[in-house]
């Protein structure tokens, strides 16, 4: 939109657009072309796992501002933070999006996409149907507490590193460093990938 919508009309019934929504629009069409990469980890311990991740991958993929660009190998993990054997392991993948949507809007999305497939809050490291967290947003270093990015705990999580190590092996953590040497600081222990298993990127 170009300013000349806020000068004058030959036809009066036409009214002039204010100079302030004029911005608004510019700079949104401005954000719908440059779109911002971000990083999603997904896990599952309950149900049908695989399922699961797969239809959380289409219900981000049905987000209008986001679009889909790789899906990783998918890895079992043991949990974290619980008694060994207390709960069923994980499935785990990361998937890179392109989006024009905020951080908090991409949140907002996935906590949806946690509800609709019936996620429980009721415990801190609690088994659940579906986790979705947001790795990365673009070169964004937020302490936030609503969401705080990078995630405060991903650089030390290798099944959130190897898998994306196995989709962008160039990747960096921002403020942290590159995913592969984050990656060879861990132990990868109790986190196996699952080679006869694959997610499918949305068509």
């Amino acid at each position: 939109m170009t300013a000349s919508f806020t000068e004058g009309h030959s036809d009066p019934t036409v009214q002039p657009v204010p100079a302030s929504v004029v911005e608004k629009v510019d700079a949104a069409d401005t954000t719908l072309h440059n779109p911002k990469r971000a990083v999603l980890s997904l896990g599952a311990n309950l149900g049908n796992r695989l399922e699961t991740l797969q239809g959380a991958i289409d219900a981000l993929e049905d987000t209008p501002g986001v679009r889909v660009k790789a899906v990783s190998p998918v890895y079992e993990t043991e949990p974290w933070g619980v008694e060994p054997g207390s709960q069923p392991s994980y499935f785990n993948a990361v998937v890179v999006l392109k989006t024009t949507l905020p951080p908090t809007s991409l949140l907002e999305r996935a906590h949806a996409v946690e509800e609709a497939f019936h996620r429980v809050r009721d415990e801190r490291w609690g088994a659940r149907t579906l986790d979705v967290d947001i790795v990365a947003y673009a070169d964004v270093i937020s302490d936030d507490p609503q969401l705080t990015l990078p995630h405060p705990r991903a650089h030390e999580r290798a099944f959130v590193l190897a898998p994306w190590y196995d989709v962008e092996p160039e990747a960096q953590l921002p403020g942290r460093g590159t995913v592969a040497g984050l990656l060879d600081a861990v132990t990868r222990e109790g986190v196996t990938p699952r080679k006869d298993l694959e997610l499918q990127l949305p068509e």
